[in-house]
């Protein structure tokens, strides 16, 4: 579809404004339809990628929230946002610890305000594999419900169109006969994570995850029933120690849903700034990351610990930006994670993963 869209384009050489952006919505209602929503900071919404990921971080708690807006230069944006809370904790006196979480994912596209929304509680078992708390065998399972719903009064076809032209009062033709449905939806996943030779800042991960493994039905058409696509991610991810105040961190994820790829990585510099290079006062996030044969990701981000927020803008390459003018999407991520102050806290029970 993107291939043809761009020569279709081409060939109107921009004549035609209208025509062009019509097409370009059509285009991305059907690539929009058939895949998950994403993030170009993916690593901001771990229960997303993989739920075994939950818990991979420094800390007690972890609360994260990403909000996208794409395509606003072209048609009625695309917003999506997602919500994630991370609970970490022990098991008794062993090694091992367990982390439990929840992800709300929400997702608006295109004139009639299709919108998706997403509940998911997650449970992630973290498995020591050595006495020295550096490598981890972690399972996790993520599973909820899932509505969805349009405004169909926003929606135009051809049997609206008369001899006079458009005719709203004219019944749009279509056979479905409720403007929302919901099913339930689940998904599960395994990563492994270790530090690299015995290391407290350096660390990697891998990861391998299976979403909608229930195939739910997914459609506002009842007959016949369209099953929702499983969907394979598989994430990778390592930091390294650059110099006494800097690290880099490298990560990308590789996902498969149905007869729809999709690569992105990139890496990040970081250096902290402050007297203290243990407990710095800031940490300072620049990168970028590439989506294959769709964007380029310029990245920022600052921590001021607890807090963090991060932005970054897809600068769009793919066979679309004719019509985008190289304008993609832009994201806001803001997180906090910490250490609460109870008899259990992980703070010294495990080698955290700093991703």
């Amino acid at each position: 579809m993107k291939s043809l869209t761009s020569h279709i384009i081409n060939i109107l050489g921009m004549k035609n404004k209208l025509f062009i952006t019509v097409l370009f919505f059509i285009a991305c209602m059907q690539y929009a339809h058939a895949q998950d929503p994403h993030f170009s900071q993916f690593f901001e919404a771990p229960l997303l990628r993989n739920p075994s990921l939950a818990g991979l971080f420094e800390g007690d708690i972890r609360i994260q929230g990403v909000y996208r807006n794409q395509w606003g230069s072209v048609t009625v944006p695309y917003q999506t946002g997602s919500f994630n809370l991370e609970y970490k904790q022990p098991i008794g006196k062993a090694n091992d610890f367990i982390t439990t979480g929840f992800q709300i994912l929400y997702d608006r596209a295109g004139t009639t305000n299709f919108t998706t929304t997403n509940l998911y509680p997650a449970v992630n078992y973290h498995k020591s594999m050595n006495g020295e708390k550096t490598k981890y065998l972690s399972l996790g399972f993520m599973g909820g419900y899932v509505q969805r719903r349009i405004d169909r009064s926003k929606i135009t076809t051809n049997s609206q169109y008369g001899p006079n032209g458009y005719n709203p009062s004219l019944a749009d033709g279509e056979t479905f006969t409720t403007t929302n449905y919901h099913y339930w939806d689940g998904s599960f996943g395994m990563s492994f994570n270790s530090s690299i030779n015995g290391s407290e800042n350096d660390n990697y991960f891998v990861g391998l995850a299976y979403h909608h493994f229930n195939r739910p039905l997914n459609s506002f058409y009842k007959n016949p029933g369209v099953e929702l696509n499983p969907k394979l991610v598989a994430s990778a991810g390592a930091r390294f120690t650059a110099s006494e105040n800097s690290f880099i961190t490298v990560q990308a994820d590789f996902s498969k849903q149905g007869e729809y790829k999709e690569t992105i990585a990139g890496a990040t510099y970081s250096i902290k700034i402050g007297d203290d290079y243990a407990n710095p006062l800031y940490t300072l996030h620049l990168g970028g990351y590439l989506r294959l044969r769709d964007a380029f990701i310029p990245f920022l981000k600052i921590d001021y610990r607890p807090f963090s927020v991060g932005f970054s803008y897809d600068a769009n390459i793919s066979q679309l930006k004719t019509a985008s003018q190289g304008r993609g999407g832009f994201e806001l991520s803001i997180s906090y994670a910490g250490f609460l102050d109870r008899g259990n806290t992980t703070k010294n029970a495990v080698v955290c993963p700093k991703f």
